[in-house]
Parts: C-alpha cells; sequence; structure tokens
C-alpha cells in the first residue's frame, strides 16, 4: 500500500509527534509498505531527502517552518499528523485528488492555545485554507482567550474532521475530547507503541555517579518540558512533601531547554533546589539510561494526549505516578496506573507510597510491563493498516 505520511514535526525534534511518527513509518517499512513522509527537512536540496520539506528554524522554538507543497505522487492513503502549514497542505492534497484521509489527534490544541500564542494563529491561517470564512472579528476572536477562542476552535475540529475519513486518538481521553466535534467521521483509540527497551545493568550506576546521587538515595523522574502546561510547579511541591518524609531523596527533570530560572526559583522557594537536577534534552537513545537510574516516573500534565513518557518508563520497569486520571489506562490490558487529585500533598502523597511499599510498587510495575507486552508494534501495525485498507478500499468503489 502507498500511504503518504503529512507532519510538521521534523523527526529529529525530541517531542512526542516527532516520535509517534518515526515509530509508525519505521513500522510501515518494516512491513514493505511504501511510505512517504512529508514533514520539514534542512533547506537545502543536496541534504534534504526528496520527500521532505525545505523549512527554516523557528526562532525560540524547537520545531522548523516547511514549505507546504507536497509533491505530486501516486498514494492510496494521505496520514496527517498535525494542524500545521504542512498537516493542512496534506489535507488540501488529499481532498483535490479524492483520497481518504487518516488524521492523528496528538496535540490538544484547546488547552495549548492558553500557552503558546503560535496555536490561535496557526489555527487562524488553517481555517482560512480550509475554506471557513473568517473575517477580522473572527481572528482577532481566535486571539484572545475566552469563549470567542473557544467557539472558533472547536469550528476548526469540525472543519479538520470534515476533511477527515478516520481519525486516530491515542487515548480514550481525546476520543472522548473529540466525539463533539466528529460528526460522521469515525473515531478509532489507538495508541502509539512502545519499543522494547535495551537494558544496561551500569546505566543506573554510571548516571548516578555522575549526577553525584547516593546509590541508595530514592530518585524521581519528570521527563520532558518545564512549561507552564507541564504543572513544574506542582511536581515541585509534590516532591517537597516527599522530601519530608525522605530526605535524601532526589529529582531528576530530563529535557529542559525553556524556564530553567524560574524553575529554581520556585525550587529555592520550597526549599528543595540543593536536591533538583535540571537537565537539557538528550538523544532519544539515551533517554532509557535515565530511566534505568530512577525509582519512579512523576507526570504532572494534564494536556497531554497519551503522554508517552508513561510507556517508555513502564517498558524499562519503572512505575508511573499521575494527576490525569484520562491516561490511567494502560492499552494493551486495561489496566490503570496510579492517579492522585492535582495538590501537591495529594500526589506528593502516591509518590512517597509508591517509593516506600514495596508490595504496591511491585504490583505497578509488573502491570506496567505486562501492558508494554501485550500491546506490540505488531499489533498496533495490524489495526493502523487494517484501517488503511478499508478507507482506501472504499475510496476505490
Amino acid at each position: 500500500m502507498r500511504i503518504a505520511h503529512v507532519s510538521d514535526s521534523h523527526l529529529a525534534n525530541i517531542e512526542g509527534v516527532a516520535t509517534s511518527v518515526g515509530a509508525t513509518v519505521a513500522l510501515l517499512r518494516a512491513a514493505g509498505h511504501q511510505v512517504a513522509l512529508h514533514c520539514p527537512g534542512p533547506l537545502s536540496r543536496r541534504r534534504r531527502h526528496p520527500d521532505e520539506l525545505p523549512s527554516v528554524p523557528v526562532p525560540t522554538r524547537p520545531y522548523r517552518l516547511a514549505l507546504p507543497r507536497l509533491p505530486d505522487a501516486p498514494v492510496d492513503v494521505v496520514h496527517v499528523h498535525t494542524t500545521g502549514p504542512v498537516g493542512v497542505a496534506g489535507l488540501r492534497f488529499a481532498a483535490a485528488r479524492g483520497l481518504p484521509v487518516v488524521f492523528t489527534w496528538h496535540t490538544d490544541l484547546v488547552a495549548y492555545a492558553a500557552y503558546y500564542p503560535e496555536i490561535p494563529i496557526g489555527a487562524g491561517y488553517a481555517g482560512l485554507r480550509l475554506g471557513l470564512r473568517w473575517r477580522a472579528r473572527d481572528l482577532w476572536a481566535l486571539a484572545r482567550p475566552g469563549p470567542g477562542r473557544q467557539a472558533r476552535l472547536a469550528e476548526l475540529g469540525r472543519c479538520l474532521l470534515a476533511h477527515t475519513t478516520v481519525l486516530l486518538a491515542p487515548s480514550a481521553k481525546t476520543a472522548a475530547a473529540m466525539a463533539p466535534m466528529a460528526g460522521p467521521t469515525r473515531i478509532v483509540v489507538l495508541p502509539t507503541p512502545i519499543p522494547a527497551p535495551a537494558d544496561d545493568a551500569d546505566d543506573r550506576r554510571r548516571l548516578r555517579a555522575r549526577l553525584r546521587v547516593p546509590a541508595d538515595a530514592p530518585v524521581l523522574l519528570a521527563v520532558g518540558r518545564t512549561t507552564p502546561e507541564k504543572s513544574p510547579r506542582l511536581l515541585l511541591a509534590a516532591f517537597a512533601r516527599v522530601r519530608r518524609e525522605l530526605p535524601d531523596a532526589r529529582l531528576v527533570l530530563l529535557g529542559v531547554r525553556r524556564h530553567r530560572p524560574a524553575v529554581r526559583r520556585a525550587a529555592r522557594r520550597l526549599g528543595v533546589a540543593d536536591a533538583l537536577h535540571l537537565l537539557p534534552p538528550v538523544p532519544r537513545e539515551q533517554v532509557g539510561a535515565h530511566y534505568r537510574a530512577a525509582d519512579l516516573l512523576a507526570f504532572t500534565s494534564t494536556t497531554d494526549t497519551q503522554g508517552l513518557v508513561l510507556g517508555e518508563a513502564e517498558a524499562h520497569g519503572l512505575p508511573v505516578a499521575m494527576v490525569d486520571a484520562g491516561l490511567a489506562t494502560r492499552p494493551g490490558t486495561g489496566t490503570t496506573r496510579p492517579v492522585a487529585a492535582g495538590t501537591p500533598e495529594a500526589f506528593g502523597a502516591l509518590l512517597s507510597r509508591l517509593l516506600t511499599d514495596v508490595e504496591l510498587r511491585q504490583r505497578v510495575v509488573a502491570e506496567g510491563r505486562d501492558s508494554c507486552a501485550a500491546w506490540t508494534g505488531q499489533r498496533y501495525l495490524a489495526e493502523l493498516t487494517a484501517i488503511y485498507s478499508t478507507v482506501a478500499g472504499a475510496a476505490r468503489s
């Protein structure tokens, strides 16, 4: 089958969309499908793959802005992953040729619009390119927080799904959020699988030595940005509660690019700055060492659509604690992850329990491993290709 994957996120970007797209494309190609990945690439033609689009980096952001023009090649299905200029170009490409569209909803645009000004700007661009007759007052409403923005983002959601044959939601939470906009568009819950990790028993010792963490000190790990939508202040306050019970505990924040001074100031106010380690993003192949060096993954975000780090931690035998009940159900087995209310006391108490209650910890670790073993790449691939075959067959008939 010939599938065009379309994404505004370049694969070198260390974030969830790029990770999910890269995993999906690799599985499809390994199974013998013809896959073109249209995503931002280098500006120079000599360094760019033929399927990549010329792009330039966006100042202060870890992504690139690409020329939204897809090569005209034979395709059976268009799989869109983003709603930026490249994603919109994919929708228009499919509409002009009568091709079916599979759309994976990776990002909660409504939640992110409150934190990233480019979301409303991109929404205005997408709406106009897809035929919404927005006037200046509509674009002005998009630019301002409040009911007007929410209404227009919902209108854009309905427009995007009207261009979509099947919407893939990476979690039941995301499927429920998109259902009011879907109309006749079919929604399928299809989480991204987590590959089996490569074990290295020395990772724990080496990384702790580099960070100067005692071998027996409890280490909490958070992976990802420390921007406000990820609730880093809640994490720091909960960690302060843990330290009252476990004074030797350490907190490692991996993937910190922005807001480092604000995080350090908050840590000083809470009296935990001496136990905090802020680490920049590392290549994907190095993230596993940090999971193996930790004792617990702490996840305070409520804006994620899947939270790939949850499955990654569980694949490495790490228990997770979270505050988003919408992402508590594990794929594959349907067991649930430990969840607490989003307060420092409640979340801190859950963190302490998972660090000290041996029986609870063993059960959570075993359930996490079972989930990763059950939701394999081959199972994901079988469901995804069945969807491709159905929509492509319907389009031909």
